[in-house]
């Protein structure tokens, strides 16, 4: 009893579990762009085989008449020379056979390919990829439990399986209404010559096949709409390996570190240009510096020139001393500027009475001061 439920609780956890569990994360565009590359896509075979089918019965449909002329023209040349030509030697029945056979064959073979690859390139677009030719040889190891899993405790199998059975009802029903119209000329061939037997059994066999592609054609609809989404299902990821996709395609962090390091040098570098040409620094006055700028002639609001924290603080300090540019110490304004303005924005509507203070007190006390020292408001 005790192996009978190991076993049971085998196949419970193995063949019948959700193929997503702990699949969380939806799939984003470098993980489609991975299986793209890989030839792995959402498409309906079922769109492929209808199309496949309906095109060239479609093709045969019409050059019926022609592809039979050719039949008989061509067991004519042959009957009659049946006698007289050794198949073995002479090169001519060869060379016949086959002019015969291409005029037969290659107009089909010709619908036939372009029906595939105008199903698949209206489903997925070109894509021309040689890695599903790599060899891989861990597909060949048989994997029952991945297998039964997929044909039997999968949505994916449960959706196949009645994919099949609708499939196999649909052509039964269509197949027993097509030879029901037709069976009293089924039973009068024996009557008929050769020529109107195989007309009336060809016309049966085209409807047929007509028929039934045009509904597999109807069946592909939900059928492409399911591989989508199974589709997006398997790519689903665990927050593990969303997070190595995202450690993969932003880079390693400590490269990540050096080039935020680096750029904020060159900031540094620009906004410190920018300070000589300022109207004022206000100050924390120890950890922030933060620059304003107003262009008269323009009017509006003033516009935030540079900031910094504690050393990049100290430094647009000294560059506005070595300036002339006034440093005033305002701590509330100068906390509030530097968490909600971004370099070159204009200040926001809030802040203009504190800001047009400061501004008239420094054109009160001179237009434009270019001297060292430090101002307290």
């Amino acid at each position: 009893m005790k192996e009978q439920l190991i076993n049971f609780q085998f196949m419970d956890l193995q063949w019948f579990a959700a193929e997503d569990e702990g699949r969380t994360f939806e799939p984003t565009d470098t993980t489609y762009r991975k299986a793209r590359e890989e030839g792995r896509v959402a498409k309906s075979q079922e769109l492929i085989a209808a199309l496949g089918l309906l095109l060239p019965a479609i093709t045969i449909f019409f050059l019926a008449s022609w592809i039979l002329r050719n039949c008989a023209e061509m067991m004519r040349f042959f009957f009659t020379r049946a006698a007289e030509m050794d198949i073995l030697t002479n090169r001519t029945a060869l060379t016949v056979f086959f002019y015969y056979f291409a005029q037969l064959v290659l107009p089909i073979l010709a619908v036939a390919v372009i029906a595939a690859l105008f199903s698949n390139i209206v489903q997925v677009g070109f894509l021309f990829t040689t890695k599903p030719l790599t060899p891989d040889f861990s597909k060949i190891i048989p994997r029952f439990g991945r297998y039964f899993q997929r044909t039997l405790g999968s949505m994916e199998g449960l959706f196949n399986f009645g994919k099949s059975v609708i499939k196999m009802t649909a052509i039964g029903i269509i197949a027993f209404f097509i030879i029901r119209s037709g069976i009293q000329r089924l039973a009068n061939l024996q009557t008929m010559d050769l020529w109107n037997g195989i007309t009336v059994i060809a016309t049966l066999a085209i409807r047929m096949i007509i028929t039934v592609a045009f509904f597999l054609l109807l069946l592909a609809i939900p059928d492409y709409l399911f591989q989508r989404w199974n589709f997006r299902q398997t790519l689903k990821m665990t927050r593990e390996q969303f997070k190595e996709e995202q450690k993969q395609e932003e880079g390693d962090p400590q490269v990540r570190a050096r080039l935020r390091n680096r750029y904020r040098d060159l900031l540094s570098r620009n906004m410190l240009n920018n300070v000589p040409n300022a109207d004022v620094v206000i100050t924390n006055p120890t950890h922030y510096s933060v620059a304003l700028e107003y262009d008269r002639e323009k009017g509006g609001a003033p516009t935030v020139s540079a900031k910094g924290e504690d050393d990049l603080a100290l430094k647009i300090r000294e560059v506005a001393e070595a300036n002339g540019v006034p440093v005033l110490r305002h701590p509330p304004l100068t906390r509030a500027l530097y968490k909600d303005v971004d370099i070159g924005d204009p200040v926001p509507v809030r802040y203009w009475e504190v800001v047009t203070l400061v501004l008239g007190h420094i054109l009160r006390a001179d237009k434009r001061v270019r001297g060292t020292g430090t101002r307290n408001d």
